[in-house]
């Protein structure tokens, strides 16, 4: 390192957040590269790199001097390694020697450790010593990997920095090297670190210093101050994260103008007209929450969520008719072709004979087919666009687009939402049938008001839920064999278009399948194949027949997993039911039970994996989309659940959704309480705020122009 550049970070007038990891002592070029694949850049992210594991040992002692049951601290040679994969639980082990005595060290399920712990390293543990054969023993304790011995010294000295952070390492970088370089940072707190609030604020929430949550929760002096700094940072996230999002619903709502459309008994008449049924409370209520956004000159930013089979087609289109009321046109997107095509259909059945003028549009239109309708879309000769994805396209114009409407919003991203005004600041009513968690709806929806449909409307059958064994497989097919007989028909889904391999089984296939329940099992009923691979017409057909009952069974992977409407189907058959996640299980059963007759949703699943098992027991539980979907979401994360990145949903360091949702509450009222005051973060005392506002979530979050 230059000596210039060397003197300069030394100075602690020099050290700032921003600065690069490479000027750091003991980084340099190379190393630089290694944390750069840990994604740290700057001091300030490497302050954030927070450890994985906190050790609290006592000082380090001789392997001869252990006594079972007192913790200790040990510094050893491996002298060998082994992993003992046939045991049940598998068991990693080590054995450490000093030149007082031997040690065996064991972890369970320690297959990860093959290529942490090698023979002829040194190793620093702190554990409870217990006899095992007559030998001491520790179990599952906490360690690190101390310096390659040097020759001549076949051991290493006392780690004195062996208590503390334990830090997610690399092959290049250890645990014990990156707290020796995070260390002498924190001498810097009181220049790179800066309070956020006030002491009133930091009261009323409990928290401490901004610089102490730094300083113990890389060196905590005790647990107690390590739950505390976790707290406090952990606050700090949630805070910014729904800082982010106050300000985009606050832009929003306060940057661009819509149009109002006002809601007169006459046109609530007319829409209402449309409808061969009366509308359930739940749909009303959520009717007059829309119908309220959109009378504002403010662009309505509404979530509308419901269970599978509850109504929000129809609240959706009376939306779309308060639009065209008011002279302005409207765009509906789904994630699928077929999905769009089923919204198609309803608004067709609905409003068959109206004047309104509606418009399917698909990535499979071309040339005159696409040009000719995309024309009338422009000079606003059509009322109603229905399409995917492909509404986003740059050729397709709107002469004056009042109201968005986007279905399954989970399947699309923040920005896929925002390209839609590109024609203006229409009305955004975003649905979906995933229900979505409290956890959730506060922050990868944190941005939208809120309006739920609970009950469905009355007259759907019953959906019974069981789980199949394997060899009542036969007794499952007499029973869906009489199901067909009285004309009603079934579902057959699978996890894959063709088989796979994984872990040694073989996962059901809907080829092969298709062909044996046709062939062997079914050939006196008709029965198709249905995949996403398949071109958008043969889909179109396939889904056509069995809308209309030419087809008795459809054999078909996940494709019909949303939006596909068809009363007559009461049997849904899931196999390899384990390979699916709760919210996805239900999504799939809700396609049955949509008329009114009695519906058997049957899982087959041969697996010995306990989660599994209990989502398996979740779905023949209960019905209720929203208990599931807290399951799911507790169960698989909401990295797996919601796609973060696609989201904009920002990634967490150090605080949790689900398990800190109590302070999550109260970081969401401070960060609202800001943004009603200061809406633009351009109050000197909230300089610290924006800036770390941007640094950590301003792309994800989309508020680069708060700056």
């Amino acid at each position: 390192m230059d000596a210039a550049v060397q003197k300069q970070t030394d100075s602690r007038d020099a050290m700032t957040a921003s600065m690069a990891v490479q000027y750091l002592k003991g980084v340099g070029p190379a190393r630089a590269e290694v944390f750069a694949k840990l994604g740290v850049h700057t001091v300030g992210e490497l302050l954030e790199y927070f450890p994985r594991d906190w050790v609290f040992a006592p000082g380090p002692i001789k392997i001869g001097q252990m006594r079972a049951e007192e913790p200790a601290t040990i510094i050893g040679l491996v002298e060998s390694v082994d992993f003992l994969s046939q045991r049940r639980p598998p068991m990693f082990e080590a054995i450490v020697a000093d030149e007082t005595g031997v040690c065996r060290i064991v972890w369970f399920n320690g297959g990860y450790l093959r290529n942490q712990v090698r023979l002829g390293q040194v190793i620093v543990a702190s554990g409870k010593p217990n006899v095992y054969k007559h030998q001491l023993q520790l179990t599952n304790p906490k360690f690190m990997m101390a310096e390659e011995p040097q020759p001549g010294s076949p051991h290493a000295e006392p780690d004195k920095h062996f208590s503390g952070g334990v830090y997610s390492a690399s092959g290049r970088l250890s645990s014990r090297q990156i707290k020796q370089i995070i260390l002498p940072v924190l001498d810097h707190l009181d220049e790179l670190v800066d309070e956020f609030y006030d002491d009133s604020c930091r009261k009323e929430a409990g928290l401490i210093g901004r610089q102490d949550a730094f300083a113990w929760i890389h060196m905590p002096p005790d647990e107690h101050k390590l739950a505390e700094a976790q707290r406090r940072l952990k606050f700090d996230e949630l805070f910014l994260m729904q800082l982010g999002l106050g300000l985009r619903r606050y832009r929003t709502q306060h940057d661009a103008s819509a149009t109002p459309c006002t809601l007169t008994e006459e046109i609530d008449s007319r829409i209402r007209r449309r409808f061969p049924f009366l509308l359930t409370e739940d749909q009303n209520t959520c009717i007059a929450d829309i119908a309220g956004d959109m009378g504002q000159t403010r662009p309505m930013n509404r979530l509308l969520q419901g269970d599978v089979g509850s109504g929000k087609t129809v609240v959706a289109l009376y939306a779309a008719l308060l639009a065209i009321a008011n002279k302005t046109q409207v765009a509906i997107m789904a994630p699928t072709e077929i999905l769009a095509s089923q919204h198609f259909l309803s608004i067709e059945r609905y409003l068959k004979d109206s004047q309104v003028r509606r418009v399917l549009i698909t990535g499979g239109l071309t040339g005159k087919k696409r040009d000719e309708p995309l024309a009338r879309i422009k000079q606003g000769e059509m009322d109603i666009v229905v399409g995917t994805v492909a509404l986003l396209q740059k050729d397709i114009e709107f002469q004056h687009l009042g109201l968005v409407v986007i279905d399954e919003q989970h399947k699309f991203g923040v920005h896929q939402r925002a390209e839609l005004r590109k024609d203006g600041a229409p009305h955004c009513l975003v649905m979906t049938a995933t229900p979505i968690p409290r956890t959730l709806a506060m922050t990868v929806f944190g941005d939208l008001d809120v309006s739920i449909i609970k009950h469905c409307p009355p007259g759907r059958g019953e959906v019974v839920t069981r789980e199949v064994d394997p060899q009542d497989r036969r007794r499952a097919y007499d029973f869906i064999r009489d199901r067909l007989r009285a004309r009603k028909q079934a579902y057959f889904v699978y996890p894959r278009i063709s088989s796979v391999e994984e872990t040694s089984k073989e996962i059901a296939a809907a080829t092969e399948a298709w062909k044996e329940l046709s062939e062997r099992v079914f050939p006196e009923f008709q029965v198709a194949l249905l995949h996403g691979q398949m071109p958008s017409a043969e889909k179109q057909r396939i889904m056509a027949g069995f809308r209309k009952g030419a087809i008795d069974a459809l054999v078909s992977t996940v494709v019909i997993e949303v939006g596909v409407d068809v009363p007559n189907a009461t049997i849904m058959v899931i196999e390899s039911a384990d390979h699916f996640g709760l919210a996805q299980l239900h999504q799939l059963r809700g396609r049955i039970g949509r008329g009114e007759s009695k519906s058997y949703c049957l899982l087959f699943a041969e697996t010995d994996n306990e989660v599994a098992k209990s989502r398996l027991e979740v779905m023949a539980r209960t019905n209720d989309g929203f208990e599931i979907a807290e399951q799911d979401l507790r169960i698989r994360g909401p990295g797996e659940l919601f796609s973060a990145r696609q989201h904009g949903l920002p990634d967490l360091k150090i605080a949790n959704i689900i398990d800190d949702y109590d302070l999550l509450v109260i970081a969401r009222r401070h960060a609202f309480e800001l943004v009603s005051k200061d809406p633009t973060l351009a109050q000197p005392e909230h300089r610290s705020i924006r800036r770390a506002l941007l640094a950590k979530f301003g792309d994800s979050l989309g508020l680069a122009d708060v700056a």
